[in-house]
């Protein structure tokens, strides 16, 4: 046939779709509901391989779904608020906006070209300030009630990026957008208190179907652990230092207090002092140093007294406290009590500044001796030096210790979270304005919820440093809401990571305005019943929506507890790059030349790593759909890889998918050259891989095993071209044919839609339903048919290997007598369970079968050493004999020779005793 012009078909079925609105959807409470969505993506210039994966994953389910019956709902639109933008504007002068506008036509262009199902009449993007309008109005109600505050507080401070970024937003010290190294600095920031949902956030994980992998993450970052609260009193002054502690059992083993140097407190007490001079050395160090690194076991333990005492409450004992590296204000209290005996940090810290060491604990099976203690001894034991508490086993310290701190209320049992309050304070212009107004006689301020939005001014000056907004006296200087007198705006805008916290509510209500959602609707969609996106975003994006959701509920818009019923995280897009083992580094492009790395001389192999510009590794989507067409590369993609594993790419790859679908193109609307009306084994064959390859498939799709789908559907276009060239039943044919274009058509609907079409059909084919497979052509018999007729063409085709005969002039196949189908029917189940020859054969030799005891010794060892190999089902006699009677002219056409059927009774060659139930004897003449 002709070349296909996959482009031109692509781009009538996209413009036929735009035009019948056959995505758009809306409440149907006659249908079940199903919410599809893909992560919303950040408005590059371009899409990158894993975008199109994670599209195409999403499109596959979604048109699955539908074409199920479900109301689908596939909405798609724009993460526009972030630095990418602003930077543009520094570097090139160009507006955020225009910025973040072109480029969302440019990537919506491109996601349109590849056929995506979305419904695009629910485009939302976050720059829009018809929806940050309600990420104010949040904010607002959360300051109501007391959910949002303003504290000074060390803060992560990007330089490259200009703004604060919160815990989660550093990644090994750096800053997860730019890879800079974060500093610390004190500023006044906004927060929101996501640590009081802690509990509810952890305990809420074991009822949803995501990876395990990202709820361990969760869980380890929400962090909860039970201790006890101890108040550690500032000798001299009325200052409390409350500290958390897992381990009150080693309260009398204290010596010194830590804190950590950038703790406030720390530079009030020293300023003015003999210590000032010190401290400021040491707190500059520290603050070169990564927290990250701060917190290694093996740093080297600096710090210094700092000329104030501490009272362990425990004991009344006056300990000194001195400032430490490896203590982080961020943590806890920003301080913690030192037990050197039975803490490796404190044990290190106190050899260096020679500060006493005091056993507390004794080990149940041998006696610590602190002058040859060369670490310190963390595991159990029983108390000592512990006054009232000597003797206890410190597991039962814990909670007497605990009682005596809470009666002379100097403590209490509580429970703790690692997860800190999320920091939303950015000091950058292209994000969410903060409605927030300063007033001198006023003070904090709230924007009124009828002045919302508060909108980003047009006349800053992007100059790459300070805060943009700062630079719009119109948006700086504005009314008190209050008093009326002159006021000042909040400069800062929202973290961008609020945009993205609870966008999917928006999606069902996108053109809402008369409240942040209309109930109704998210009572119908919400909430998400797949969400796709990558693992990345395990802790950020992910609890900071689960939060949001909570807030949500709790504000009366929605009746569940967690925004994504099922996640699949999908694995990365991996293309092979040159590799330096001598070096231990993948090579960048001018590194590397003719196979050898430039730096050592030594030659380079190729080894797999993620798609990365930096490395040159990358390829284009537009190349690819441009150079074979948008269906061929998203069947390369679904067919290469299940979606959470990692996908290799490869250009043969996609050149065996192209002519894959060149030669499916071409079954769909080739002629039938052979039929039959009969009925022949044939025809119950491929009824079964049809009913066979409809469940297969459907089950994949449903379980999310794309690739597993794809290969059923290889599998079947095969059979059914088999099928073809052999001669067909027209009816069977044309309802292979039907089938397969319809559960073809979440893989590739352009193609689908096509031969639809020009089959006569009704437009469309993605909105047809999905077919059921019928069990009356599943059934045992024919598959084990199936089995036997594949394994004697393929021991005819190796006998042939072997004997090499220049010709043959006829082919015998004898079955097995009939007594072994009577013994394998009485012992099938004997040799699945591997049971005892000895017990077989005794139940053998009460049946009629006694006769043959001879032959079945020999045989069953065979059989018991390899259980595998025996029959899944056992035919009758009769029914084995006149099915391999019923193939004989289907092998006769194969082999084009002469096809007997023996009984191995009957048969005068030797080797018919050979013959077994399902694996008769082969001669070959």
């Amino acid at each position: 046939m002709s070349k296909v012009n996959w482009r031109e078909i692509e781009q009538k079925w996209q413009k036929k779709w735009k035009e019948a609105k056959i995505f758009k959807v809306d409440v149907d409470k006659t249908k079940e509901k199903y919410y599809c969505l893909e992560m919303y993506p950040y408005p590059s210039a371009a899409l990158h391989m894993g975008h199109l994966r994670n599209y195409s994953i999403g499109d596959c389910f979604a048109r699955f779904k539908r074409m199920k019956g479900f109301n689908v709902m596939y909405p798609m639109g724009y993460d526009s608020f972030g630095l990418p933008a602003e930077n543009a504007a520094i570097q090139h002068g160009i507006d955020p906006e225009k910025w973040t506008n072109d480029n969302i036509q440019a990537i919506k262009s491109q996601q349109k070209s590849i056929g995506l199902s979305y419904d695009w009449d629910r485009e939302i993007y976050s720059h829009d300030e018809n929806n940050y309008k309600w990420n104010q109005w949040v904010f607002l109600k959360l300051f109501e009630q007391g959910l949002a505050y303003q504290e000074e507080s060390y803060v992560n401070w990007c330089s490259s990026c200009n703004t604060v970024l919160a815990n989660e937003q550093v990644i090994n010290g750096k800053c997860w957008r730019c890879s800079t190294q974060v500093k610390p600095k004190f500023l006044k920031q906004w927060f929101l208190k996501i640590r009081n949902y802690a509990e509810e956030l952890l305990n809420e994980l074991d009822n949803l179907d995501w990876p395990e992998k990202v709820k361990i993450m969760q869980r380890n970052w929400i962090g909860r652990s039970e201790g006890t609260q101890v108040e550690f009193k500032i000798d001299g002054s009325n200052e409390i230092i409350p500290i958390f502690t897992t381990r009150p059992d080693t309260l009398y083993g204290v010596t010194f207090f830590i804190f950590a140097p950038e703790h406030p407190l720390v530079e009030k007490w020293v300023t003015g002092t003999e210590y000032e001079k010190e401290f400021k050395k040491l707190l500059k160090e520290v603050q070169e140093i990564d927290r990250f690194k701060r917190t290694d076991i093996e740093i080297e333990k600096k710090g210094m007294f700092i000329g104030k005492y501490a009272i362990n409450p425990i004991n009344n004992e006056k300990i000194p406290v001195y400032i430490g590296n490896f203590v982080i204000y961020e943590y806890g209290a920003g301080a913690v009590m030192a037990v050197p005996a039975h803490d490796q940090r404190d044990f290190e810290f106190a050899k260096k500044f020679d500060l006493p060491i005091r056993i507390v604990i004794q080990p149940f099976d041998f006696k610590l001796n602190l002058d040859k203690m060369s670490r310190a001894y963390i595991g159990e034991g029983k108390l000592v030096n512990s006054e009232e508490f000597n003797q206890l086993d410190n597991e039962a310290a814990k909670k007497e210790i605990s009682n005596k701190l809470e009666k002379k209320s100097k403590g209490s049992a509580i429970v703790n979270y690692r997860l800190r309050d999320w920091l939303i304070s950015r000091q950058r212009y292209w994000g969410t304005p903060i409605p927030i107004t300063y007033c001198e006689q006023c003070g904090v301020v709230p924007v009124p919820y009828e002045d919302l939005p508060v909108k980003l001014p047009k006349d800053v000056k992007f100059t790459g440093s300070g805060n943009p907004l700062e630079t719009s006296d119109d948006f700086v200087n504005t009314i008190c809401p209050k008093c009326e007198e002159p006021a000042k705006r909040e400069t800062d805008t929202m973290d961008t990571f609020i945009d993205s916290s609870w966008y999917f509510f928006r999606f069902c209500t996108p053109k809402y305005h008369k409240g942040i959602v209309d109930k109704k609707q998210i009572d119908y969609w919400m909430p998400v019943d797949l969400y796709i996106g990558g693992i990345e975003h395990a802790i950020l994006h992910l609890l900071y929506a689960r939060f949001f959701t909570k807030v949500l509920r709790d504000f009366g818009f929605f009746e569940g507890n967690e925004p994504f019923l099922k996640l699949l995280t999908q694995g990365m897009v991996n293309k092979e790059h040159p590799f330096c083992v001598n070096c231990n580094k993948f090579l960048h492009h001018g590194e590397y030349k003719e196979g050898k790395c430039l730096e050592c001389g030594q030659s380079h192999l190729m080894k797999s790593t993620k798609m990365s510009k930096s490395l040159g590794n990358v390829v284009d989507p537009n190349v690819i759909v441009d150079s074979y067409s948008a269906d061929i590369a998203r069947f390369f993609i679904l067919t290469t890889a299940n979606p959470t594993r990692e996908l290799e790419w490869s250009d043969a790859g996609v050149n065996n998918v192209a002519t894959f679908i060149n030669r499916v193109y071409n079954l769909f609307l080739e002629d039938i050259e052979t039929t039959h009306k009969k009925s022949e084994i044939a025809d119950d064959f491929m009824l079964f891989h049809l009913h066979n390859g409809i469940k297969k498939v459907t089950e994949s799709i449903e379980d999310l095993k794309i690739r597993d789908a794809t290969n059923v559907i290889t599998d079947l276009v095969e059979k059914i071209r088999t099928y073809k060239r052999e001669g067909v039943n027209t009816d069977i044919y044309n309802e292979c044919i039907h089938i397969l274009i319809i559960i073809l058509t979440p893989f590739t609907p352009h193609l689908c839609e096509e031969v639809w079409e020009k089959r006569g059909k009704k437009p469309f084919v993605s909105l047809e339903k999905w077919p059921e497979f019928n069990e009356k052509f599943l059934n045992r018999e024919i598959e084990q048919k199936w089995r036997m007729y594949n394994n004697i063409i393929d021991d005819i085709k190796e006998i042939l290997k072997i004997i090499k005969l220049p010709s043959i002039s006829q082919i015998e196949i004898c079955v097995a007598a009939k007594w072994k189908f009577n013994l394998y029917k009485l012992i099938q189940e004997d040799i699945k369970q591997t049971v005892a020859m000895k017990n077989i054969m005794k139940k053998v030799m009460s049946t009629d079968l006694k006769k043959y005891n001879k032959e079945i010794a020999k045989l069953i060892p065979k059989l018991l050493s390899n259980p595998g190999n025996f029959p899944d089902l056992v035919l009758e006699y009769d029914n084995e004999l006149s099915f391999f009677k019923q193939i004989q002219g289907n092998l006769k056409q194969k082999f084009q020779t002469e096809i007997i059927i023996n009984q191995e009774e009957s048969s005068t060659i030797p080797k018919s005793k050979q013959a077994l139930p399902s694996k008769p004897a082969i001669v070959i003449k």
